[in-house]
């Protein structure tokens, strides 16, 4: 746990999709400036609002929604060092504290001075063809090498370090960070790790007559996946898929920026929080 954290600046986004949520985006951006501190309003997606974030105009995000809606706001604010509140609307809120009844009761204790910042790993995967850096991406939660449309298993094999580790025959390999081992890697069979671990968990979907395991790397080693089939597509954090073609490589490391979230009580929130909700259905809640 670090020092108390204090915004003086912060901004409220909402999820575009989600009209309830610009409404309680409003209710919270008033319930600042009543009490002096300037706080605009607006979409997760709009470009001058996110300009301002990468410009450091702003000490906080307030990031209204779902967990997804923390993944976005994730990829905003890690680059520029913006540590990120979320205020749940979604049913589950893995990576979030603060219930939508909530809000007023937790925003008295962050300018109370008893808040504070959590970091949390994230992934860098390069997609390679020949030698070629074709494309890379940073993930709060997973990258994912699986099969496309065809519904035939992809053959994948994985190195850690430059070594082999094994080959798999599987809908897919999931390369999770220890905040993804509550999404994907969890529904995939994967453990539940400690949010402030700093190593990748492999994850294999529906694997076939091949190693059905999760493996936990150490700390600071990187996977090298390389695509031994057609039909083969990659996914960062459930983004729109990039296809894949034989040979080619995902590697995955550790990426060099960090995403920070503002949280309040001691450490041991994670597992109440996972607790809370570990029988709950997840169908239908808001991303």
């Amino acid at each position: 746990m670090t020092a108390s954290f204090i915004p003086e600046h912060p901004v409220v986004t909402a999820y575009t999709k989600m009209p309830e949520a610009f409404a309680q985006a409003e209710a919270i951006s008033e319930f600042l400036k009543e009490r002096g501190i300037p706080a605009p309003c607006g979409s997760l997606y709009d470009e001058e609002l996110r300009n301002r974030v990468k410009r450091n105009e702003f000490d906080m995000l307030i990031a209204v929604g779902g967990d997804g809606s923390v993944l976005r706001a994730g990829h905003l604010c890690a680059p520029c060092g913006v540590p990120i509140l979320g205020v749940n609307l979604g049913r589950l809120g893995f990576l979030i504290q603060i219930d939508r009844k909530e809000w007023r009761e937790y925003f008295e204790k962050l300018f109370n001075g008893e808040a504070w910042i959590e970091n949390r790993m994230m992934l860098r995967a390069e997609h390679i063809r020949a030698g070629e850096k074709l494309g890379s991406s940073n993930a709060l939660n997973e990258a994912v090498v699986a099969r496309g449309q065809n519904l035939r298993p992809v053959r994948l094999t994985a190195s850690v370090d430059g070594r082999r580790l094994t080959s798999y025959v599987a809908d897919g390999l999931i390369a999770s960070t220890a905040t993804g081992s509550t999404a994907y890697a969890l529904a995939a069979g994967g453990p539940i790790l400690p949010p402030e671990l700093r190593n990748i968990l492999l994850v294999p979907i529906a694997p076939h007559l091949s190693v059905d395991r999760a493996v936990v790397l150490s700390e600071g080693s990187s996977v090298s996946i390389v695509i031994k089939s057609e039909n083969s597509v990659l996914s960062v954090d459930g983004q729109p898929p990039t296809p894949l073609m034989e040979d080619d490589h995902v590697d995955v490391t550790a990426a060099d920026v960090t995403a920070q979230f503002v949280r309040f009580g001691d450490p041991g929130y994670f597992y109440r929080n996972i607790t809370a909700h570990m029988n709950e259905n997840s169908l239908g809640f808001p991303r």
